[in-house]
């Protein structure tokens, strides 16, 4: 058994084909089976089923190809950081992350870490989900996710960093543009915009509705909140968002932002597979970002609810 046997063994799950993970190593298709056969004889177990279509992990095979991407991924992070090591300051921090959350969460962040590590290099990979960068972590070389935090996911270690209480986002000339704050129960009775039904942040918005006995009616959804914010703006609804950081002093130009405050606060941070595999630079950047967004705090997790002081932040 070796390390190639089994990154190909992890490719082949991945990809749901051998002839795929042949074109993407370029090599045979046969090469690629010889990999797999080799741990089937090793371990004495079947680890693949072929189908017309393809194939897909057996029981133990869905065993083998969790541990070793596990494995593998520290191994890959342990040989990057030693080689960062050895070249001093310099290497490359991987992360990824929705399309706005560097702008919303990082902007700062970003500018004093190229301060501090000027020869570091940031590349940022786009997704459009959280589902989508715990699948980005586990199938490629990357160090940090940030992402709407949810429930645990196996061979992922998750760090909250800001919690964000969810507003209405109107047009400055709808009737709730006043409000000093918005019931759950008066959500269902307006044509909203909402993340996607797929997504973790919608997730839990149904969820705290459901406890409150709300559901909420056919609705629009988009992939972020900066699109959802617009539509609003265009009159096309009104949209059930988080308080992003930049809109805590005065709130996207044209809408105004009335607070919800019943609703828990939606949690974002950092997700990784391990943090103690982590290279020392991809754990300063981590650092440095969630210091900046420190100032935030806590105070979002703790919306007045009577005199409407934080409706008052967020509007002017």
């Amino acid at each position: 058994m070796t390390l190639d046997d089994l990154r190909t063994f992890i490719a082949v799950c991945r990809a749901g084909s051998l002839s795929a993970v042949a074109r993407e190593l370029s090599c045979t298709q046969s090469a690629v089976s010889q990999h797999v056969k080799r741990l089937e004889r090793e371990l004495g177990v079947s680890l693949l089923e072929r189908h017309a279509r393809g194939v897909v992990p057996t029981s133990a095979g869905r065993i083998l190809q969790a541990a070793a991407s596990d494995g593998i991924g520290g191994i890959d992070l342990a040989v990057r950081r030693l080689r960062e090591q050895v070249r001093g300051d310099g290497g490359a921090v991987r992360i990824t992350t929705g399309a706005t959350s560097v702008r919303h969460f990082m902007a700062e962040g970003v500018v004093d870490f190229r301060d501090r590590y000027p020869r570091v290099s940031l590349e940022f990979q786009t997704v459009s989900s959280s589902r989508s960068c715990f699948d980005a972590l586990a199938a490629d070389d990357l160090d940090l996710a940030w992402i709407t935090l949810g429930e645990p996911v196996r061979g992922i270690e998750l760090r909250p960093v800001v919690e964000l209480p969810w507003v209405l986002a109107v047009r400055a000339d709808d009737p709730l543009a006043g409000r000093p704050r918005v019931d759950p129960a008066e959500l269902a009775a307006g044509q909203l915009i909402t993340p996607p039904g797929n997504s973790t942040s919608r997730g839990q918005l149904d969820a705290h509705l459901g406890e409150l006995g709300v559901s909420l009616p056919t609705v629009t959804s988009v992939a972020d909140w900066d699109t959802a914010v617009l539509l609003a703006e265009l009159g096309l609804g009104q949209a059930v968002v988080p308080a992003l950081p930049g809109w805590r002093d005065q709130g996207p130009e044209g809408v105004c932002l009335v607070p919800v405050p019943a609703l828990p606060p939606l949690s974002v941070g950092w997700a990784v597979r391990r943090w103690d595999a982590l290279s020392p630079l991809a754990r300063a950047f981590a650092d440095t970002v969630a210091e900046h967004c420190a100032p935030l705090g806590p105070a979002p997790a703790r919306v007045p609810t009577q005199d409407g002081s934080l409706a008052a932040r967020v509007r002017r």
